[in-house]
């Protein structure tokens, strides 16, 4: 069963003892689950957090048997819940212990895996899904299209007093991609920057992070073209974002694998959705891989190999040096400038 608003709001007006959401990413588990903990913590104030992946069995039943202290049903939370670290007979027992207990509100939440834009649950999952099938709410979540990425984007804004200028939001989602967490982050720190008053394009433009891949193929794409000056300014902004340069580190990486991966693909006369089932790329991957195709025409092979080289040991050393960290990002970004120059 997929997710409905309207169905869960049937549900919280009923007896239902179990919630369980799953889906592939956190943010989608977690706003469903927040619902439901909003809506029975009038009535059910007392609330336990049991953190996954795989509270013991033991301490779920004496958390679901406490009666609370205000009197009506505990809720019990199983937050990022993952089936499979269960074996057959505690999966069996916590299945049990969701049926028969009478005092207490379960909310389940697990992030599953997905495969070619599917979510296909594993034997356990299957079976913790029956379970709650039939004792409850139980359904999949599956990620919001742009529509209402751009509603939820404007709904958090309303929340702190912000709204979005014409085009704003949009322009946004552009930067931001499906990532929820990064936009309701985004949302909030424009929201902040407006004086929780009309976010503009201009702000967006001037201020607005993208995704730290989508960032960081910037720097790729200046240094590229030659433009070192403007590549270390661009980092000297995400560093004075508090981005962790180890991070910024690894998408580097990302971002240098996809030029090489389709400098090889355009080598070999393949398509890019060959490199993208190759390499199990999901979502906006044809934007992503487009870019990496176009950045890759500018590189010859051994340079790309090069900076796969710098960007290991800039690895190595942020995880073992006591060299100051923005200086080591600083000189390996200098150095892929000056692999790129060479012939």
């Amino acid at each position: 069963m997929l997710y409905s608003d309207s169905e869960l709001k049937k549900r919280l007006k009923t007896d239902c003892p179990v919630y369980y959401f799953y889906a592939s990413e956190e943010a989608l588990v977690r706003t469903a689950a927040n619902k439901v903990e909003k809506a029975l913590s009038e009535d059910a104030p007392d609330t336990t957090v049991l953190d996954g992946p795989a509270p013991q069995v033991e301490e779920i039943i004496l958390a679901a048997g406490t009666i609370s202290f205000f009197g009506g049903k505990r809720l019990v939370m199983l937050p990022l819940l993952r089936p499979s670290s269960y074996s057959d007979k505690d999966l069996q027992e916590l299945c049990d212990t969701l049926a028969e207990t009478e005092n207490a509100v379960f909310i389940l939440t697990s992030v599953l895996e997905e495969k070619y834009g599917k979510i296909k649950p594993g034997k356990r999952e299957q079976k913790l899904i029956s379970a709650c099938e039939k004792l409850g709410y139980c359904v999949q979540i599956n990620k919001p299209g742009r529509a209402a990425l751009q509603q939820m984007a404007r709904g958090w804004a309303a929340e702190s007093g912000a709204q979005f200028a014409s085009g704003a939001e949009e322009m946004l989602l552009n930067r931001c991609g499906d990532d929820q967490f990064l936009l309701q982050n985004e949302v909030a720190k424009l929201a902040a920057l407006s004086n929780y008053g009309s976010i503009t394009p201009q702000m967006i433009e001037t201020l607005g992070t993208i995704t730290l891949d989508a960032d960081t193929f910037d720097m790729v794409k200046l240094v590229a073209a030659g433009k070192t000056r403007q590549a270390l300014s661009k980092l000297q902004t995400l560093l004075e974002l508090q981005n962790d340069p180890i991070l910024i580190t690894g998408a580097l990486i990302g971002n240098y694998l996809d030029i090489y991966r389709a400098y090889l693909t355009r080598k070999s006369r393949r398509s890019l959705a060959d490199l993208a089932k190759d390499f199990k790329y999901t979502g906006k991957w044809n934007y992503r891989l487009g870019n990496a195709e176009q950045t890759a025409s500018r590189f010859h092979r051994t340079q790309i190999e090069a900076s796969l080289r710098i960007l290991q040991k800039l690895d190595q050393d942020l995880k073992g040096s006591p060299l100051d960290a923005d200086l080591l990002l600083q000189k390996a970004l200098c150095e892929l400038a000056l692999t790129r120059r060479s012939s």
